[in-house]
C-alpha cells in the first residue's frame, strides 16, 4: 500500500488523502512537498532521504509546491524515482501509467479551474479537510507559492457540498476548509460567491457538520458575511488563524500586505467583542529585510495588541525569484535571534491564555489514542477515561501542562 507522507499546510493533507486514493494499492512512497520557506524544502530533502533509507525497495515520487517549483533540483538526488508537479498530482494518469516520464511538471499558470480527486475517507484523522479553492492572484514579495500553485482558482459549491455530504456519513464531525488564499474564493465562479456564502451554503444544507472551522485567512478579506459567521454561528468554532505576517507598517508594505497594523488590531478589537471565548493564530515573519530592532518591536507587541496564542512564527527565507530575496538582507544571527525573542514573547502569552482556561467546560474532538484532541478553541487537550477517535466530548479543565490542557469528562 502507498506510503503518503504530506508536508506542510492543510491543503496539502487533503490532497495527500486523494492521493493515497489514486494510487490503490502501489507499493510507493510519495513524498507530498512544502516550499514556503527555505527550511522547508530542507526537511522535504531530509524527508526523502528518511523514506528511502526505510524502504529501499520502494520508488520515491515527490510532489507538490517544491517540486513544481524546483523539479531538477529532486530529479538530481539519486533517492527519486519521479517527480510529479502540482499540475497534475490529481491527475490518475500521473500515478497509474507505469512507464510515463521521469518528470511531470505542467505550466501551474496556465490552469483555471481547480476540481481535486477527493479523498474516499480520511482514515486515521478524526478531522476531515476538504479543498474549496487553490492559488493565489496576490503577490507578496517573500512568497513564492504562486509559483508552486498557480492563481486563485475555486472549487464550486455544490461539489464541495456533496463532498462534505459523504464525509459526514462516514462519521466526521469536525470539518475544516482549506485553501492557499481561502477568504479568495468565490470570483471565479457563476455569480461570483464569498467564503461567506459558501458556509453558509454547507451549515444551511448539512445539518450533520457539528464543527466547521477555516485555514487561514486574510485579515483584509473577512466581510461582514463572513464575520457574522465566524462570532454568532455556534458550529463555527471559535478560532481564527489569520495571515498577519508583521506587525510594523513599513514592513506590511515591502511585504506587499494589503493591510496596515491598525487593520489587524481593529479585526481582533471587533472579533473578540461579538465573541469573547474566540482564540486567535497569526502566521509571523522574523527578521524581513530592512527590518530594524524598533520594526521587530512592533511584531513582537502585535502579539499581545491582537491576543495571539497560536503563533506560527518564521524566520525569514529568501526564496530566490522573489522581490524579497533582492532586497538588503539581515545578517542570519540577527534573524535567527529575533525569531527566537518574537517565539518567546508568544510563548509566555499563549501561557497566561492557557492558565485563563482553568476552570472552563470545552467540547473535545479526540483524535489519538490516549484521549487526546482540541478543544473547540483548538487548545490541545488530554484527559483519563476511554473516548473512542472522533468522539466529542465535554471537558472540564484543570490544570495546564507543557503547551496543553488537562482535564476531566464532564
Amino acid at each position: 500500500m502507498a506510503d503518503v507522507i504530506s508536508l506542510g499546510c492543510r491543503l496539502n493533507i487533503a490532497e495527500s488523502e486523494a492521493i493515497r486514493t489514486l494510487l490503490g494499492e502501489r507499493e510507493v512512497t510519495v513524498v507530498n512537498s512544502c516550499a514556503v520557506t527555505n527550511e522547508a524544502v530542507r526537511q522535504t530533502r531530509q524527508t526523502i532521504r528518511r523514506a528511502h533509507r526505510k524502504h529501499p525497495d520502494r520508488p520515491v515520487i515527490v510532489t507538490g509546491c517544491a517540486a513544481q517549483i524546483a523539479p531538477d533540483s529532486f530529479t538530481a538526488m539519486p533517492e527519486v524515482a519521479r517527480v510529479v508537479g502540482n499540475t497534475d498530482k490529481l491527475s490518475p494518469a500521473a500515478w497509474i501509467v507505469a512507464d510515463a516520464a521521469p518528470v511531470v511538471v505542467g505550466d501551474v499558470m496556465g490552469l483555471t479551474e481547480t476540481a481535486p480527486q477527493f479523498a474516499a475517507s480520511f482514515d486515521g484523522h478524526a478531522r476531515a479537510f476538504v479543498e474549496v479553492q487553490n492559488g493565489c492572484d496576490h503577490r507578496c514579495t517573500f512568497c513564492a507559492i504562486p509559483f508552486g500553485r498557480g492563481n486563485s482558482r475555486s472549487v464550486p459549491a455544490g461539489a464541495v457540498v456533496e463532498r462534505i455530504a459523504t464525509l459526514v456519513e462516514a462519521g466526521h464531525r469536525e470539518v475544516v476548509l482549506t485553501g492557499v488564499d481561502l477568504t479568495s474564493y468565490g470570483p471565479d465562479l457563476p455569480g461570483q460567491p464569498t467564503l461567506g456564502h459558501l458556509v453558509e451554503r454547507i451549515l444551511t444544507h448539512l445539518p450533520g457538520v457539528e464543527r466547521l472551522r477555516l485555514s487561514s485567512l486574510d485579515s483584509i478579506e473577512i466581510d461582514d458575511r463572513l464575520f457574522a459567521l465566524l462570532t454568532q454561528e455556534a458550529r463555527m468554532m471559535p478560532h481564527v488563524h489569520l495571515s498577519l505576517q508583521a506587525g510594523d507598517d513599513m514592513i506590511l508594505k515591502r511585504m506587499k500586505r494589503r493591510h496596515l497594523r491598525a487593520d489587524a488590531v481593529r479585526l481582533v478589537e471587533r472579533l473578540k467583542t461579538a465573541r469573547p471565548d474566540i482564540a486567535i493564530g497569526a502566521d509571523l515573519i522574523a527578521g524581513f529585510p530592512t527590518e530594524t530592532e524598533a520594526m521587530a518591536a512592533n511584531t513582537r507587541a502585535l502579539i499581545a495588541d491582537c491576543d495571539i496564542v497560536y503563533a506560527h512564527i518564521f524566520p525569514f527565507s529568501p526564496r530566490e525569484g522573489t522581490p524579497a530575496a533582492r532586497m538588503p538582507q539581515l545578517d542570519r544571527t540577527v534573524v535567527k535571534e529575533r525569531a527566537a525573542a518574537l517565539r518567546d514573547t508568544a510563548e509566555t502569552h499563549r501561557r497566561r491564555w492557557l492558565e485563563s482556561q482553568i476552570g472552563s467546560r470545552r467540547s473535545v474532538l479526540v483524535e489519538k489514542p490516549g484521549t487526546r484532541g482540541h478543544a473547540d478553541n483548538f487548545a490541545q487537550v488530554r484527559f483519563d477515561g476511554p473516548a473512542p477517535i472522533g468522539d466529542i466530548i465535554p471537558v472540564q479543565i484543570t490544570a495546564i501542562k507543557d503547551q496543553h490542557l488537562i482535564g476531566v469528562p464532564a
